[in-house]
């Protein structure tokens, strides 16, 4: 069997534990905001959701199967009751499981995400796994994300792997070990990207250009070879730069403040990839993109709120008129 769309990447089980008494202070020397409560007491918290086969590949292809293509999960979990919960969700969510191994004697991740207001903040742990990437066979489509801070090898399987079968369009969406490792390590990656998606503060820490001005950002990002590069700034909108052209995408409105805001990023990423697998244009694909972000924000996790694709082109026969990409020079 192939796949239109091939996610690789770590899945994790995730606990959202909702709290009640917090505050957010702002280091200013450091440009940094802290979530604070207080040391060496007992905390209250109001409520704490599980959710199974998350993270950012899971969160892609579970996205990409809501859309209507066919979908799979390259990841790793342990041989335990979370890795088989995990399983369970993401094939109750038509993403098929034949290339997530189950390895005995590791634990499958589990995250814990304090929730509070309309943001969260993860404690992360990710367990060691042997990775070893599976024969995928041509999928149209290979999404690549976060992985474990040992994945380096691992990486190069992927970049030959890709270098062997060109007809692969690649999207590659860094998490925090892979921007750690630096663009000389992955430069053979970059090179090979179709799309490349990642926020505002990623492009400055991925180029060190902590003060770097968004077009300036596009056209470096997509100096490294990605053909395509996207980058979103939250609530303000998003960013895209195919190589001539340069992009301003508004969000689509919210019909009531955000619940919570996990998963923004990914429904973005995989939505734009799913809309241009679809023989969709750029445009038309930047239209898309922020419609799931919109659903996803008003549910606890990056899933439950990811829509079909009748309900993301009803929402666009709905959108306001101003909705739309704009050029910028």
């Amino acid at each position: 069997m192939s796949f239109d769309f091939i996610a690789i990447g770590d899945v994790t089980a995730d606990a959202f534990i909702r709290l009640k008494e917090a505050s957010v202070n702002t280091d200013i020397r450091r440009h940094e905001k802290k979530l604070c409560v207080n040391f060496a007491d007992k905390i209250p918290y109001e409520s704490v959701y599980e959710l199974y086969g998350v993270g950012n590949s899971p969160n892609a292809s579970v996205c990409a199967s809501r859309l209507g293509i066919g979908s799979a999960l390259v990841s790793n979990i342990g041989k335990d009751e979370n890795g088989k919960k995990c399983v369970a969700s993401l094939e109750k969510n038509g993403v098929n499981c034949k290339y997530v191994s189950e390895e005995k004697g590791k634990k499958t991740n589990y995250h814990y995400a304090l929730w509070f207001e309309d943001e969260r903040t993860i404690l992360v742990n990710h367990e060691i796994f042997n990775y070893k990437l599976p024969n995928i066979k041509t999928p149209k489509w290979a999404y690549i994300s976060s992985l474990a801070s040992n994945s380096y090898d691992y990486h190069l399987q992927i970049i030959s792997y890709l270098r062997d079968h060109p007809e692969i369009k690649t999207v590659f969406q860094p998490g925090t070990f892979q921007i750690m490792l630096g663009v000389e390590k992955l430069k053979d990656l970059y090179a090979r990207t179709d799309i490349f998606f990642c926020n505002v503060e990623e492009s400055q820490r991925i180029l060190d250009m902590p003060n770097g001005e968004i077009k300036t950002l596009l056209q470096k990002m997509h100096g490294l070879g990605p053909k395509i590069v996207c980058i979103t700034n939250g609530p303000k909108g998003a960013y895209c730069h195919d190589g001539t052209t340069s992009w301003f995408m508004p969000i689509y409105p919210d019909p009531k403040p955000p619940l919570e805001r996990t998963g923004c990023g990914d429904s973005f990423a995989a939505t734009f990839t799913a809309a241009i697998a679809l023989g969709k244009s750029v445009e038309e694909a930047l239209m898309w993109a922020p419609v799931n972000p919109m659903s996803v924000v008003q549910y606890v996790g990056a899933q439950q709120g990811l829509l079909t694709k009748e309900k993301l082109e009803q929402l666009l026969k709905e959108a306001p008129a101003d909705y739309k990409p704009v050029i910028i020079h």
